[in-house]
């Protein structure tokens, strides 16, 4: 017994406590419900901020995170939902205890939509709406750098602290969006952001995920543009089944389909069998 403790000693030494967060639930619209953004913590402290639409802010906050623990932000696409917080983080890091640099990821631009190296340029510049903060783009800032990573609508991957990124394009309409694959030692947590997921990236990228959130963000009887903008619910059952996820969160609840929750849910069971949880705002799920 002696020397199977010794034997496994090293594995309880690096075992990490992971944790899955959502600060917002909701939409674009006036809910009670924040926009969209997640947390990932390991160890007790919040290392990955996933998106960070209106109301993260203040649930960052009251789920008592740190700026200063946090080893990337990842936006999955430009709409005000999903973003427009990221100033007011940037704000606080100020009076947060970080100095090391933060890696902002997103994608490329198209049409209206800037890529996020632009966008942030755009919000930081010395030309940009909040110029008086344009430091933080530099080595020389006050308090810590914001970096932007880009990444195209290929595959791609990168490391952050105990966090490999993988990332996909995925189809929001015409608006250039990423979804986000996790792996934290064996453990797997993909966000697939806003998408109709038309293609086969979702899946390939979320293939035997412990943990799939998707955005529930229109019935199935939805008009076709918002077909071209979100999944429909069938199509979640279909993407969850065939990546085979062991856990699907759906997010993104809005008043359009609060009414046609059971519903969905039936049509979601048609083919995914597995656990299905509705995300509340500040919920936490231990990931093990």
């Amino acid at each position: 017994m002696k020397h199977l403790a010794l034997l496994l000693l090293p594995f309880f030494l690096h075992a990490q406590s992971i944790e899955l967060q959502i600060l917002g639930s909701g939409g674009p619209e006036l809910s009670k419900r924040a926009s969209s953004s997640y947390i990932i913590w390991i160890d007790g402290k919040s290392k990955a901020l996933i998106d960070a639409g209106g109301g993260a802010f203040t649930r960052f906050a009251k789920a008592e995170a740190k700026i200063e623990d946090l080893d990337f932000i990842a936006l999955s696409h430009l709409h005000i939902d999903h973003a427009a917080d990221l100033p007011a983080f940037m704000k606080a890091g100020y009076f947060s205890k970080r100095t090391n640099a933060l890696p902002i990821l997103g994608t490329v631009g198209a049409g209206d939509f800037p890529d996020i190296k632009l966008y942030l340029e755009r919000l930081f510049g010395t030309q940009g709406a909040y110029a008086y903060m344009n430091d933080i783009l530099t080595k020389q800032s006050d308090s810590f750098q914001i970096v932007p990573q880009l990444f195209d609508q290929g595959y791609n991957s990168a490391n952050y602290g105990d966090i490999i990124v993988g990332m996909a394009g995925v189809k929001h309409a015409q608006i250039p969006a990423l979804a986000y694959c996790l792996s934290i030692g064996d453990k797997k947590i993909v966000f697939a952001g806003d998408t109709s997921a038309q293609s086969e990236k979702l899946i390939n990228l979320s293939h035997k995920a412990d943990y799939l959130i998707v955005h529930h963000a229109i019935p199935q009887h939805a008009g076709e543009y918002a077909k071209e903008l979100h999944i429909t619910p069938k199509r979640i059952g279909e993407v969850a089944a065939k990546a085979q996820v062991k856990n699907l969160i759906l997010s993104h609840r809005m008043k359009r389909t609060y009414d046609s929750e059971e519903e969905s849910l039936k049509l979601i069971r048609e083919n995914y069998k597995g656990n299905v949880i509705w995300a509340e705002d500040l919920m936490k799920i231990k990931v093990k």
